[in-house]
């Protein structure tokens, strides 16, 4: 097929989803995939092109364009790991659905994928490689780290700054001037009412530490 081609990492449940919304939301013309854990050869009828040694030699091959990594939330840590391994020698790509309403201010970074019916206010910044999944309301002056996971229907709201390599769970909400350190992950429906100093797991409303 001609036309802008993405690669994907990962060939799995979240890269189906995005394979999805590239193609069916005129981002992309065609997808390829890669993956370390499966030997077949094809996934929807995309090609799956081998595991991640062969990127390098498939993009200088002109078999893709750009590259999205589809690791899911409990693979942030190697999710991190490939994208600082290629982040300097294959160009990654960005998806915002176009149901979406982000901000011509709004910052969006390499890597990123905005499902559909998100809402990203003035000045928020999504830095590289983070996923928002359906439906998260990002209010004004917020920043996202890199490598964080927000399930479907987070709201976070003005002033908070989220660390790299969080995962905030379905329907959480965080209110405004919060900070989150790296490596937390926020329960699904946990109410975050102050700064989180400490990476573990913090459930409930509000929310407390489990581990």
């Amino acid at each position: 097929m001609k036309g802008k081609t993405l690669a994907i990492l990962g060939s799995g449940h979240l890269g189906q989803q995005i394979a999805h919304y590239a193609v069916a939301d005129h981002h992309y013309d065609n997808i390829v995939y890669f993956d370390d854990f499966t030997s077949d050869k094809l996934r929807d009828g995309f090609e799956i092109l081998g595991n991640s040694i062969r990127i390098e030699q498939e993009f200088a091959n002109k078999s893709f364009d750009e590259m999205i990594i589809a690791l899911g939330y409990n693979h942030l840590t190697k999710k991190k790991e490939l994208f600082d391994r290629f982040i300097d020698v294959i160009p990654f790509g960005k998806i915002i659905h176009s149901s979406s309403w982000v901000d011509e201010s709004a910052i969006v970074g390499a890597g990123c994928v905005i499902y559909p019916r998100c809402i990203v206010d003035a000045n928020v910044v999504i830095e590289k490689n983070s996923i928002l999944n359906i439906g998260c309301t990002i209010a004004h002056d917020t920043t996202i780290g890199e490598h964080c996971f927000l399930s479907p229907r987070v709201a976070l709201a003005g002033f908070v700054k989220v660390e790299n390599s969080c995962i905030i769970g379905i329907n959480a909400t965080i209110i405004d001037n919060v900070t989150i350190t790296s490596k937390t992950q926020i329960g699904g429906g946990a109410v975050v009412i102050k700064n989180i100093t400490s990476a573990g797991l913090y459930v409930g409303n509000p929310c407390r530490f489990i581990r």
